[in-house]
């Protein structure tokens, strides 16, 4: 029924549609994306040693409480042996689509390098099996997936971007997002983190999803008031389970992990700019980078060191964080925010590469100062980054969401551990720029809605 719901929701003629695309598919005031007795919402997530473990969130409705996930070793006959079991903690959330429940699993234990499948509970009813490969040893190759802001129209344009990057990355053992997954408002949160789900579908299950937080996934509390506040969305400390690593200030939305010769530091770039955190966040992630014996690191957070959009400059964070990303020659800082493409390095050095990219259709235009500083950008563009990793080597791409080559380069490591950038121009189409002068609703800053 869902499905076909949505079919005749895309079905609508493109007139009702033509003055400027609706965020969801669903009307406001639709219970479509109330929960149910059958579990939904799978996410998997990394734990910190991802080689031995992984944690699992989903969602039902009230009637379920401390659900079981279980899990055992794939194999090639439908006959799942040898299951073991783990129990669930539960959360409540109300919202507009009235009362779900939330479980999260954690599971250890487990062998490297090792294909398992895995199903939760409902009431009554159980979730597909799903296969998940456990992390591999640090000397292994390793392939990841990185997306932008996806926060807009999650399933009429993101999730052809999903589908692109499963197909380009069939490989892909982990999920990066750098935030701003949903946009949040009007009171149709809830029903913006089911399409999520939708459009990611089989990446969130069967892949390790790693987000950031973003600015959409808190909201404004007393807006327009004296007393106007950011606090964390509701929605965001129930929905993925996140390793419990983070700074003391940013607890729950930072966090970190190793993953096959990667360290992974993330982020709360929000918190850090508008909640006084980021000398504690600094603090943290200096303790967490220093302690960093793997071959590469990546920081991944929402907001730009380096913005590409007009306006924004997040001196806070790069009065207070950069200093560390600096000081420990971090390889890549993947971000987002600013809905358009830039890259820059520092200088003649070959680390760190800054990145901010966008996977969703709301598209900003580029500042003068990006086109002076920053090579290549892009606006007007869905993409998705696709990163190769082994000891000696680490492999960027950056792909259209049809497919074509946008930008791409190598880093290479030698015995010594230093590093060297190699650009990749083969292949890759030309920067692109927005040909329109305003969007549908009559904005000039913007590219598209």
């Amino acid at each position: 029924m869902r499905l076909l719901a949505i079919g005749l929701l895309l079905a609508l003629p493109s007139l009702a549609m033509a003055a400027a695309e609706p965020n969801t598919q669903v009307p406001s005031g639709s219970r479509y994306y109330a929960a149910a007795s059958v579990p939904d919402r799978i996410v998997a997530s990394p734990s910190v040693d991802p080689s031995h473990g992984f944690a699992v969130a989903w969602r039902t409705d009230g009637s379920v409480q401390s659900p079981l996930l279980e899990i055992a070793l794939a194999d090639d006959s439908p006959a799942i042996e040898g299951i073991r079991q783990v129990r669930a903690k539960t959360q409540v959330l109300q919202t507009e689509n009235g009362l779900s429940h939330h479980h999260r699993a954690d599971i250890d234990g487990l062998q490297p390098d090792t294909l398992y499948v895995y199903r939760v509970q409902g009431n009554g009813s159980w979730s597909a099996w799903n296969q998940l490969r456990t992390l591999a040893a640090a000397d292994q190759p390793l392939t990841l997936l990185y997306f932008g802001d996806t926060q807009n129209k999650n399933v009429s344009h993101v999730s052809r971007v999903v589908r692109a990057a499963q197909k380009a990355a069939p490989d892909a053992r982990i999920s990066l997002f750098a935030g701003d997954l949903v946009s949040g408002g009007d009171n149709m949160d809830d029903s913006e983190w089911g399409e999520w789900f939708a459009a990611t579908s089989w990446l969130a299950q069967e892949t390790l999803v790693a987000p950031a937080i973003g600015n959409h996934e808190y909201f404004e509390e007393f807006e327009d008031t004296p007393q106007e506040r950011r606090v964390l969305g509701r929605h965001w400390p129930v929905t993925f389970a996140l390793p419990g690593n983070g700074a003391n200030a940013a607890a729950g939305t930072s966090y970190w992990f190793d993953a096959q010769g990667v360290r992974v530091a993330v982020v709360d770039g929000t918190s850090a700019l508008d909640l006084g955190t980021a000398k504690a966040q600094a603090q943290w992630l200096d303790k967490v980078l220093a302690g960093n014996r793997q071959p590469w690191t990546i920081v991944l957070l929402h907001q730009p060191f380096y913005s590409p959009r007009e306006g924004r400059e997040n001196a806070a964070l790069r009065k207070v964080l950069l200093p560390v990303v600096r000081r420990h020659k971090v390889d890549l800082v993947l971000q987002g925010h600013d809905h358009t493409y830039g890259r820059r390095g520092e200088g003649q050095a070959a680390t760190p590469q800054y990145v901010v990219t966008v996977a969703g259709p709301k598209q900003y235009r580029l500042s003068d100062e990006a086109r002076r500083t920053m090579e290549p950008v892009g606006e007007d563009t869905q993409l998705f980054q696709v990163l190769r990793v082994d000891p000696q080597q680490l492999r960027y791409e950056a792909r259209t969401v049809t497919g074509r080559l946008y930008d791409a380069f190598e880093l290479k490591r030698d015995g010594s551990g230093s590093k060297q950038r190699v650009e990749l121009q083969e292949g890759r189409i030309a920067p692109r720029d927005c040909a329109r002068a305003q969007t549908a609703k009559g904005r000039t800053d913007r590219c598209w809605e």
